[in-house]
């Protein structure tokens, strides 16, 4: 869409019958707002290779149940295009403002599309999502997040039945099946009841649970060495307001790890992230609060993730000085990977199967 259209947009959704009310009553507020409505209408949401991603509102560059249906009706297109219909769609979500209207949305426009779909019956991290599409045997899998942007975002990943995020050619694909999607009243959908009696829509939830958290203990290549130290390792974490908290905490515990402390201000999900800027675990402002309780409970390890939980932030303890030192991404998965390749070698494990 060209900047010069975007008055002529605003006024379409102002009066097509593919908008509901609610939208229309948000739309009429700015009436006379020029610059609010260019910025709403001058462009459409690009969907790209990591998804859509935006503010929450009405609007072609925003996100709303409108732009997401949008998304999901392409997705559709390449499934169907695919014969994967059967195969189905797993479909996460995180604790971020329309996380839960919008993974529903998503659900109901591939149902309509006569493809069947698994949500999640609350949020959960996005690599759950990952090993439950895999799991369950679907084409592809989509999660409603915004990673770790402001609270004012939402967003929508979508990953392939690989359990990876879309690559390419698959990725291209999707993308040009959503961007030539012009008519917002050619998007299907249908009721949740009409959809449940079709067959189509299905809630899934502690029974992936349990059989990822199965899978995720598999990976520990020294099980015995941890039994040992987990008597004395104090551990903090935090999970931002978002996904991580139960999962995260009962990964630790079935491990063995008995001194395990979570940042109570950021324990519960919640869209409005009060007690962070910007809820990123690379952020060293945002473990103000998990470094408080470090030093009051003496912790030798400070972890956080973000909303989604598929961002660890690290921080340990200096034996020598005491200090808490903060490690990058790129410190984390070369000590992971030194240690992965360390421990399979001396067990006669092939380090790639």
């Amino acid at each position: 869409m060209e900047s010069k259209d975007y008055m002529e947009e605003y006024c379409l959704w102002m009066s097509s019958d593919a908008f509901d009310e609610k939208t229309k009553k948000e739309l009429e507020s700015i009436a006379g707002n020029e610059e609010e409505i260019k910025d709403r209408f001058y462009r459409s949401l690009e969907f790209g290779t990591a998804g859509l991603r935006g503010v929450i509102g009405a609007g072609t560059n925003r996100m709303n149940i409108y732009t997401v249906r949008k998304a999901s009706q392409g997705l559709a297109n390449v499934i169907i295009r695919e014969g994967g219909q059967d195969k189905g769609v797993a479909i996460a979500y995180d604790s971020r403002h329309m996380s839960v209207e919008f993974s529903e949305e998503a659900a109901l426009c591939l149902n309509a599309n006569g493809i069947k779909t698994y949500l999640f019956d609350s949020l959960r991290p996005t690599p759950e999502l990952s090993f439950a599409l895999r799991e369950l045997h679907c084409i592809a899998g989509i999660v409603v997040t915004a990673s770790h942007n402001p609270s004012e975002y939402n967003g929508y990943k979508v990953y392939w039945e690989d359990g990876a995020q879309i690559t390419a050619p698959k990725d291209a694909q999707i993308i040009n099946e959503v961007n030539s999607i012009t008519d917002y009243l050619s998007l299907k959908t249908m009721s949740r009841l009409d959809a449940i009696k079709a067959g189509l829509f299905h809630i899934i939830g502690k029974e992936i649970d349990d059989r990822y958290n199965e899978e995720l203990m598999k990976l520990a290549l020294r099980p015995d060495v941890i039994k040992k130290a987990a008597e004395d390792i104090s551990i903090v974490y935090t999970p931002f307001h978002g996904t991580g908290n139960l999962p995260v905490r009962r990964v630790l515990k079935e491990l063995g790890f008995k001194k395990v402390y979570v940042v109570p201000e950021q324990e519960k999900p919640d869209g409005d992230f009060p007690t962070v800027a910007y809820p990123n675990p690379e952020d060293k402002s945002a473990f103000k609060l998990a470094l408080e309780l470090a030093e009051k409970v003496n912790a030798d390890l400070v972890l956080a993730t973000d909303p989604d939980a598929d961002r660890l932030g690290v921080y340990a303890k200096d034996s020598k000085t005491g200090e808490y030192m903060a490690f990058t991404g790129n410190m984390s998965g070369t000590l992971l990977c030194e240690y992965q390749l360390a421990a399979r070698k001396s067990q006669g494990i092939r380090a790639y199967a």
